[in-house]
């Protein structure tokens, strides 16, 4: 994806009040070997962009006055009620080096688990993103997290999911949950109605 900004010369709070009603949103690029630079983005475009799951976690190409440098957002600021972003903060990426990034989990094959189809289990997402290491251009869009084999009050670890070649897992603690399937209070299987039956 393609984020267009320009140089910013003028700082502090006055400056920044500006620019955001004239329609731009300040921000910042910093990392690398060059010195941080601010800048300016066009405000709907970056609203709207932020809409996107791939805005968050893809390689940017950020146009700066013409020059396009490599960059991840890494934060950004919205107003506590108004639809505004107040700020942006992107990072450079070094194609040689290793970057940790959250990507998002997708959650397939729900429907036909065992968990789901037999025994009317629900599956609660205890992860939405998995923390990963790899190199930027090995960078995954997202991660699918495949629910096929889970069985009622059983649950998937980081460890079952199949990462793309050249990503890793960063986990605090040995094998994290990342779902589980629970019975509800009250449910009845498929099996047990079929024993009734």
């Amino acid at each position: 994806m393609k984020v267009i900004a320009f140089k910013r010369e003028l700082q502090g709070t006055g400056a920044s009040r500006r620019l955001r009603k004239s329609g731009q949103t300040p921000g910042i690029v910093y990392g690398g070997a060059a010195a941080p630079v601010s800048i300016t983005l066009d405000h709907n475009a970056l609203y709207h962009a932020l809409k996107k799951e791939v805005f968050h976690s893809s390689i940017l190409d950020l146009e700066i006055d013409g020059v396009v440098e490599k960059v991840l957002l890494r934060d950004f600021q919205v107003h506590a009620y108004k639809q505004l972003v107040l700020h942006a903060d992107f990072q450079r990426v070094d194609a040689n080096h290793k970057i940790h990034v959250k990507v998002p989990l997708h959650f397939i094959n729900a429907d036909v688990s065992p968990a789901v189809k037999l025994h009317a289990a629900v599956i609660s997402h205890v992860m939405v993103e998995l923390e990963v290491s790899c190199l930027p251009g090995q960078l995954p869009e997202f991660i699918t997290a495949d629910l096929s084999n889970l069985d009622a009050g059983q649950s998937l670890h980081v460890k079952d999911i199949v990462l793309p070649e050249g990503v890793t897992a960063i986990t605090h603690g040995d094998n994290q949950t990342v779902a589980i399937a629970v019975v509800p209070a009250g449910a009845t299987s498929a099996e047990a109605e079929a024993e009734k039956k």
